[in-house]
């Protein structure tokens, strides 16, 4: 490196270093002012998040990977609904098929005809205030229009965002007895969210998702959660959920994002996604998995850059997943990747991203999921993107579960699907798979890329990083809004 260079790279991240504590600083002031400065001060070593509504005991919690199964898992359970279907959603296309055979309707024939027989709820953002990006609040309402006009389907438009963020969530309730709760909307604005594993081609940029489908006493706190949203939103009052019976062994917690000052039922907030986060990566000893949107939160990366700096454990490794061109934010989240490669001195880091099999040299499957596990012993899947937008600011709902067994089973499905590989040939040690699989496919597919030869594995480093003050425009942004 040369001189210039060098003053440059220092100046770059004594810049960066002060943006990132400004922001980390702003972020811990409104959490005090709003009495929840615990969020970011707990050292407990406790993996449930105390805040949220608590643990609930006798569920199914089964891990829906990819639109083919989520999607066709959400039709069975429309079809059967005898009493009421909720969903909330940021978007939904009308048009939308949960199915791709000839037999199934579009998603507004589905729900006109389940709304004649029983009360369909659709609870949508109402789009930005201006007009500036996707889905405007002409569009909206065209939606809203599409679903009700000459049906008896009931939608409302919630536009009690905070200023340049939005209703992010994903939960589908139906008779108060199952109910969905991930990362997938019913829409195909920016990208078809019906998809196969392995993403093979089918005229759309390959889609990577996950959700859940819950049974058990769990639902009763994703239907209450929606309960609240639309009595407030649709003036409406829906009668309060009963408690299901137990249905099977898993425990789960609901945790939410909900900004302040948004609805009655919340009036300091919720933050329990990021409370949730930050105590499973604080305690994690041997391994973290994500895949996620976005990655530029620096109260996460400030986490993941300790543990690299300082590993728990000789074989500590942190396995990042993320889309190679994220639809915003790709600066932010290659710059803190920079800020991670520069702590990683052991080789424990691997970013990695994955690619459509459709015999290109560069196509890509976007990544959308948003999961985590850390030590296969504590999971999260939900809506909540690893940003500032997410953890403080839009509308979001995960579960949680400390689930040693479903932990590593959605795991080892995961992995499988991304290494191309039988469950029995990862079924090891974590560090030495990641060591032994990840890293070397992941390579081997990014020198290939570079050449201009199709890829021949499912996974690739991701390329490129940013300079260390480039990873702040994304909550260097948030300051102007974030209030």
């Amino acid at each position: 490196m040369s001189a210039v260079s060098h003053v440059i790279g220092h100046a770059d991240g004594l810049v960066g270093n002060v943006l990132e504590q400004s922001v980390r600083s702003h972020h811990r002031r409104r959490l005090q002012r709003l009495g929840h400065a615990d969020v970011l001060d707990s050292s407990a070593t406790e993996w449930w998040v105390p805040a949220a509504q608590p643990p609930r005991p006798g569920n199914s919690l089964e891990v829906l990977v990819d639109g083919e199964t989520a999607l066709g898992a959400v039709f069975d359970a429309l079809a059967s609904a005898t009493s009421h279907v909720h969903i909330a959603g940021w978007h939904l296309t009308p048009g939308f098929r949960l199915r791709r055979d000839n037999d199934t309707p579009q998603l507004v024939d589905l729900l006109a005809e389940l709304a004649q027989r029983l009360h369909v709820r659709v609870l949508l953002w109402a789009g930005p205030p201006l007009p500036v990006f996707e889905p405007t609040r002409s569009m909206m309402n065209a939606v809203r229009d599409e679903l009700t006009t000459g049906t008896k389907v009931q939608c409302a438009l919630d536009a009690r965002e905070r200023t340049l963020h939005c209703h992010h969530e994903k939960v589908i309730v139906v008779d108060d007895e199952i109910a969905f709760v991930g990362g997938i909307d019913l829409s195909d604005l920016s990208g078809d969210r019906w998809d196969r594993q392995g993403h093979p081609p089918r005229g759309a940029i390959g889609w990577h998702d996950v959700s859940t489908r819950l049974r058990g006493p769990i639902v009763a706190d994703v239907a209450q959660h929606f309960r609240h949203r639309w009595q407030e939103v649709a003036h409406e009052e829906i009668a309060e959920p009963v408690v299901p019976p137990p249905a099977g062994r898993v425990t789960v917690q609901l945790v939410r994002t909900v900004a302040e000052r948004q609805y009655r039922f919340a009036p300091a907030g919720e933050f329990t996604i990021l409370d949730g986060y930050l105590r499973a990566l604080r305690s994690a000893r041997r391994f973290i998995y994500l895949e996620n949107q976005f990655l530029w939160s620096s109260e996460i990366v400030k986490i993941l850059v300790d543990k690299l700096r300082h590993p728990p454990t000789p074989d500590f490794r942190i396995v990042l997943v993320l889309p190679s061109r994220p639809s915003s934010g790709a600066d932010t989240t290659r710059g803190q990747l920079g800020c991670l490669v520069e702590a990683d001195n052991g080789d424990r880091l691997l970013a990695a991203t994955l690619i459509a099999e459709d015999g290109q040299p560069t196509s890509a499957a976007y990544v959308h999921a948003k999961v985590g596990i850390v030590d296969d012993r504590w999971l999260t899947i939900g809506s909540a993107n690893l940003n500032e937008h997410s953890l403080f600011n839009d509308t979001e709902v995960n579960v949680i579960t400390v689930d040693p067994e479903l932990a590593r089973g959605t795991r080892l499905r995961l992995w499988a699907e991304h290494l191309d590989r039988p469950e029995s040939d990862i079924d090891g040690d974590p560090s030495v798979v990641i060591d032994t699989f990840w890293k070397v496919f992941a390579e081997e597919q990014l020198a290939r890329t570079r050449a201009g030869l199709v890829p021949t594995r499912r996974i690739s480093r991701l390329p490129a990083v940013s300079r260390r003050s480039e990873r702040l425009s994304g909550p260097a942004r948030g300051l102007l809004v974030d209030g």
